[in-house]
Formats: C-alpha cells, structure tokens, sequence
C-alpha cells in the first residue's frame, strides 16, 4: 500500500473465510413490531456468521457475530469488504480501517468491524497477549448490568410485575444494575407505570436503567415516559422515540422537558457522525458497540472522543471484543448483558469456549464479569458446532 514501509512478506492477509450458520433458541419469539422477545413455548431459529483471516506465515485471526438478528446484514457487507483486504499487512489495522472505511461510505460500514476484530485477535495472538492488554489495560472487571429482552405476551415478562419479579432474580444473583425494554407496542403509560413499578421494587438497591428501543411514537410519550425516569431516578434513558437516535435537535428538545441522563448514538455509525452529537449537547452519553462502529479500533476511537469531552461512553451488547474494549476505557461505567429473560438462555451463538460466558449465572460475587486473559480475544470457537450448522462458506484467497 502508498506510503506504508516495513511490511513483513509473511503478515500480509491471504485468505478471509465466512461461515454462516444457524443455531436455536427455547423460550424465543418474534412480537408485533418484529422485536426478539421472551415468549413461553416458543423456539427461534438464528442465524450468525464467524469469520477467519489467516497470513501469509499462517497466523490466525476469528470473530464470531454476538447480535445475530443483524448478521443477514452484516454478513454481507463483510463478503464484499473481504477481498479488498487481500494483501494487505494484517499488522497494519489502522490502514485497514481507513481503506474500508472510504470504501463503504454509502453502507455505514457494519461490515468493516468483523475484520478489524479479527485483526485484533491475530494481533493479540501473534504476540502472544489478550487484547485489552494491547489496547493500554484498565481493568480486568467489569461491573454488569442485566439487560432484558423484549417483554412478551405469553408467559414471560408479560406484565410490571414479572419485569419486578425478574429484576428481584437478578438482584438475588449479584447483579447491581438492571435495564428495562419495554413491550413492542409502545404505550407511554404502561411503560412508565413498568418504571416506576420495578423502582419501587428494587430501587435504592439496584441501579436501574431504561431503553426504549425506539418504540415510542411521539415526542409526547418520549416527555411522558421520561418524567417516570426523573420520578424514579433512573440512571440513563435510551433511544426514547421513533426517530431512531438520529435526530440531534428531537434529543436536544427533549433534554429540555427531562432530567434523566439520555444515552444515545448506538443507531449513528462511527466517529465522525457521532462528532455532532457531542459538540452540539445532544446527548449525555455515548454509545459504540466494536461489533457496529468499524470494530474496536472504531470504537475505542468514540470512547476517546467521548472522553475528550468529559463524557462517558457506554459499550453495547455483550461480547468477547465489548469486553476487551470496555476494559481498556476509562470513562465507562457498564458492561451490558443483554439479553436475559427469566428461562431463556442468552440468545448469543453457543460457540464461545475458554470458560467464556454470557449466560445469566455467570455472574460473579462481585457483580462484574471477567475480561478473558489468553492471547488474542481470548476464547476459542467450537468449530464443529460452526460447521456442523453451516449455511454457506465463502472463501476469499490471494492469487498463488
């Protein structure tokens, strides 16, 4: 590549396979507004993609998708990036990520981030040390809050008090923070009575968070729903209404009528459009997601700008690279375990092994969940289980 010298022949990136794959859910459904929700007797089948680059001298870097309602789309952008890394240092991420970058300027670029984590893990790897070392180090614990699922209908978190009953579960286990999302249907009153029911039932002991998922339908029932959160004090208030997190005015509005902290930017991709939201006080908090964000290259980019400003950056979703990330950030406060129902396993791919968890017990004493501390990301994928599931394999090779 121009203006790069010092490339080792035997670290340039030969070969990028993408297995995708299904697995299945007990306790999983679909509701009205398409959300993944917590439903009795039901079975859902998901589908994820894992990734492997692999260099000329043979070191290995993988990733596996964590958010696998969203790997039809990212899946795809990854098949179209792959051989233009063909080539190219695999040492090198920061060209990486500015060549796919330009590259997938009109696709926001979710596809760029399976590969730049994949480097990450080769990097780690090679030498020899986890990658949340590599990043500069932090922390090695990681205070968790349960994340919910989607309320359900038909047997599960149907009702205020099921979301209190499960928030007192998690209490029980260790957790010491607990998010609410709400029903798919979005009416203001039923979730604000949600909020302040589950306050009254654990409040003071738990700290106590809520998304809206974009749910609520107009600036009204964003004001509506907020108040609850002032009311109840809630620590953070998330994607209130249906403009999806993209309007920085509709947020600096509604940060005019409610007191409660708003986290947003995990729908706007990358470092440069979340710029605006920061310079123009339009939300609080920060929010990246290495999975979403051009990977953790990306993210740990909006962390450092959050922290710039003198602002937090919340990591989304759980995952091995979120907690690598989270790790070496300073100014985050929450790793995110979502998402966990009463009876329903995490809906993440069963693949991650290295006593790896994102299981709702995996809790520890202390309220945190462990950063993995082998090279690289520090687990290693069931390989069987991936190809024993496999949908389709596309393989991406250097000319010989």
């Amino acid at each position: 590549m121009a203006g790069m010298t010092g490339t080792r022949p035997g670290s340039r990136i030969a070969k990028v396979d993408i297995h995708e794959f299904r697995y299945t859910v007990d306790g999983l459904g679909v509701d009205e507004s398409g959300n993944r929700c917590a439903m009795k007797g039901a079975v859902s089948e998901l589908k994820a993609f894992a990734l492997s680059v692999e260099t000329v001298d043979g070191e290995r870097g993988e990733y596996c998708s964590v958010h696998s309602g969203k790997s039809g789309a990212m899946v795809g952008q990854v098949r179209a990036l792959a051989p233009h890394v063909l080539g190219m240092d695999a040492e090198a991420r920061e060209a990486v990520y500015n060549k796919l970058k330009r590259l997938h300027r009109h696709f926001m670029a979710v596809g760029h981030s399976a590969i730049d984590i994949a480097l990450w893990d080769l990097a780690g790897k090679s030498a020899g040390k986890p990658v949340w070392r590599m990043l500069g180090g932090y922390r090695t614990r990681l205070p968790t809050y349960a994340s919910t699922l989607n309320g359900g209908r038909h047997g599960v978190l149907e009702s205020k008090e099921a979301y209190g009953d499960f928030a007192e579960q998690c209490l029980a286990r260790g957790y010491r923070a607990f998010k609410i999302h709400g029903w798919g249907e979005g009416n203001a009153r039923e979730e604000a009575d949600n909020l302040l029911h589950c306050a009254q039932r654990v409040g003071g002991r738990m700290t106590l968070m809520y998304d809206a998922a974009s749910e609520l339908k107009t600036f009204a029932d964003a004001v509506y729903v907020g108040k609850a959160c002032d009311e109840a004090g809630y620590a953070w208030y998330e994607d209130p209404f249906m403009d999806a997190g993209w309007s920085p005015h509709a947020a600096r509005q509604l940060k005019e009528h409610v007191r409660t902290p708003l986290l947003l930017t995990e729908h706007v991709r990358g470092l440069e459009p979340k710029a605006p939201w920061v310079t123009e006080r339009a939300t609080d908090i920060l929010r990246t997601d290495p999975d979403y964000d051009m990977g953790i290259t990306g993210a740990m980019k909006i962390a450092h700008l959050a922290e710039a400003f003198g602002l937090d950056c919340e990591i989304h979703a759980a995952g091995p690279s979120q907690r690598h990330c989270m790790a070496a950030i300073r100014n985050s406060n929450w790793y995110e375990l979502s998402l966990v129902a009463p009876g329903v396993r995490n809906p993440v791919p069963p693949v991650f092994g290295s006593g790896y968890s994102d299981d709702l017990e995996a809790i520890g004493e202390d309220g945190c969940f462990p950063v993995p501390d082998g090279p690289g990301l520090g687990v290693e994928y069931d390989w069987d289980f991936i190809t024993r599931n496999r949908t389709a394999l596309d393989t991406f090779s250097m000319p010989r």
